[in-house]
């Protein structure tokens, strides 16, 4: 970070001040949802759910730990529930310090506000019509997979769920799949080898179950209650959550979601319930004592074989198998009573009966709420820019790498009062091609005919070349 630009960031950070002490942060961005899901209809009624971990190294707060999937470790951290789109445009995210879990967000934070703001929903009427009409779409990953949680995400407000089927059993025969072309929202067409059953699942709720066979003859099983489109389009919804993936590992690359914008903590609400520490300890106690005892009468095991092969030292194998024996009715021993400790304990406890020195706290959310708005602002604008280029590249990834370029380039700005535009001035890329491309981007933008906030002069783009 050069010394140049600490000035700007003491800016920055004295604006985002201002605006954090309005504590309306949410709010607005509940607009902007609004307004995004109105203009693209929310896609279908499809809506893309999931959860990203911001690990916290700092000492302010004293935060639960979740398991983080990138670094395969039990981490301190903030949870973030992301909503997007089915290109993985976000419309809003929540934020929690109390890992609670992705069902208990969806039935507690995230369903009741998308019954509100999702727009074009079917009227009571037509979902009596019609007994397969959902009122909208989730999708979300394995960590959502709850049969109870499908049928009272149906039952009581007629939304239907897609995700992967978290133990799907045995393989269907390859007979029953048959190649199908899977259209993509983005337009992109992939040929897949599909297949589809009804099941019950849990005997629970009646579902879809549908199958792709890749070449390697592996299956990968969805499970929908959605029962209107065909399969290759449930196919399609199933596998476009890598959108998501990619907009959560751009947005880490290069919008810093996971950076830290403020220090100041506050107290989780003493009422709210976390694991109990007494209960984890014994899980993890269980977990040693049990790998252990395996490994034990696993050797255990081995010494009978040996002996029953007839070896010339049956003698030494004797003894050793009898110490081996005490040893695994010792840990034997230890694993039931810790188990039986486990069964006294309760899993999860309220903050206010924790130890004092045990109590979690929390970053305060309502900086990071207005920084994350307006980096959702920012990615869309430069997804909509994406798209007036798109037909004019061969490779989606050059598309994003020629914005960056654009953003960092520098630029003049001539104002001319007397005809009201302001003109900006984009310098000369690294190639011609990327020229070409950016007077495109130009020439649209200036159909756009917007003018510059807080004035009536009209912005006009244009490269020095040109």
């Amino acid at each position: 970070m050069g010394i140049d630009r600490i000035p700007e960031i003491k800016t920055i950070r004295k604006k985002l001040n201002i605006l954090a002490k309005q504590e309306n942060a949410e709010e607005w961005n509940s607009k902007l949802s609004e307004d995004w899901m109105d203009s693209t209809e929310t896609i279908g009624g499809l809506l893309y759910i999931d959860g990203h971990v911001r690990v916290y190294h700092g000492k302010n707060a004293k935060l639960p730990k979740r398991y983080v999937a990138r670094e395969k470790l039990c981490l301190r951290g903030m949870t973030d529930y992301w909503v997007n789109d089915v290109l993985g445009q976000p419309y809003f995210v929540i934020s929690t310090a109390v890992n609670k879990g992705l069902l208990t967000m969806l039935n507690n934070e995230i369903i009741p506000r998308l019954l509100k703001e999702v727009p074009n929903q079917p009227s009571e009427a037509e979902l009596g019509n019609n007994p397969y009409l959902s009122r909208f779409s989730i999708i979300f990953d394995r960590e959502g997979y709850s049969p109870e949680f499908f049928k009272e995400m149906w039952e009581k407000y007629r939304i239907s769920c897609y995700t992967y089927k978290k133990y799907p059993g045995k393989e269907w025969p390859e007979e029953n799949f048959t190649e199908q072309e899977v259209k993509f929202y983005n337009g992109e067409k992939i040929k897949m080898f599909l297949a589809e059953k009804s099941i019950n699942l849990g005997k629970k709720i009646k579902m879809r179950e549908i199958r792709k066979l890749t070449k390697t003859g592996h299956q990968t099983a969805i499970i929908t209650t959605d029962f209107v489109p065909p399969t290759s389009l449930v196919a399609a919804t199933m596998f476009a959550r890598w959108s998501q993936e990619n907009f959560f590992k751009y947005m880490k690359h290069h919008f810093g979601i996971d950076k830290l914008v403020e220090y100041e903590t506050t107290p989780i609400d003493e009422t709210t319930e976390v694991v109990n520490p007494d209960y984890r300890l014994l899980e993890t106690q269980i977990r040693s004592i049990s790998q252990k005892l395996g490994r034990k009468i696993s050797e255990f095991g081995r010494i009978t074989l040996a002996m029953d092969d007839g070896d010339a030292e049956i003698e030494k194998y004797i003894t050793q198998k009898a110490q081996l024996q005490e040893i695994i009715e010792l840990y034997q021993k230890d694993l039931d009573d810790l188990k039986i400790k486990r069964k006294q304990t309760n899993k999860y406890i309220a903050i206010a009966d924790l130890p004092e020195s045990e109590r979690y706290s929390s970053l305060t959310n309502e900086k990071k709420h207005i920084m994350d708005t307006i980096k959702m602002i920012a990615y869309r604008a430069e997804t909509a820019m994406a798209s007036m280029i798109q037909p004019d590249v061969s490779k989606r990834k050059e598309i994003r790498a020629l914005l960056q370029q654009i953003f960092k380039s520098e630029v003049d700005i001539l104002p001319n009062t007397e005809k009201n535009i302001l003109t900006i001035v984009l310098h000369s890329l690294s190639n011609e091609k990327s020229n070409r491309l950016a007077m495109k981007l130009c020439d649209s933008l200036n159909e756009t005919e917007t003018a510059f906030p807080g004035t009536n002069m009209k912005l006009f783009y244009k490269l020095v070349s040109s």
